[in-house]
């Protein structure tokens, strides 16, 4: 006997769920179903290709909707502290952090933030005079 036959069979559940949803009638009337792929579909590699894939369908990351909001919360923080309200400063601060932490994990690395500091904020004020 040969070692393949005492593996467990493979066990495919998207490929099941996808096959019963055909069966059902699911796939029947899909938008531009017969029609061919544009070539742009068939460039680039595999992440290029379900990143376009994904954005013409309106998809958006759950780490892009953290990032944005990590940057309203500097933005507000900013502005507490321009009109100098900086009560729980440190506490808010802190609760931005756990958003970097959280964004960290889930974007890829090349996107990854540090810390949310008081220069942080100090920063973005510096920036927003010079804009002026």
């Amino acid at each position: 006997m040969k070692e393949s036959d005492f593996q467990e069979p493979y066990n495919d559940l998207m490929g099941d769920i996808i096959k019963k949803h055909a069966e059902e009638g699911g796939m029947d009337n899909l938008p531009g179903k017969g029609k061919p792929l544009s070539q742009d579909y068939f460039s680039g590699d595999t992440l290029q290709h379900f990143q376009r894939i994904a954005k013409d369908a309106g998809y958006k990351p759950h780490w892009l909707n953290l990032q944005q909001e990590i940057r309203e919360d500097v933005l507000f923080l900013a502005d507490c502290y321009e009109a100098d309200i900086t009560l729980y400063l440190e506490e808010r601060l802190e609760e931005i952090n756990k958003k970097v932490s959280k964004y960290n994990r889930s974007c890829p690395r090349p996107m990854q933030k540090g810390p949310v500091s008081l220069e942080t904020i100090k920063n973005v004020l510096a920036k927003r005079g010079e804009s002026l």
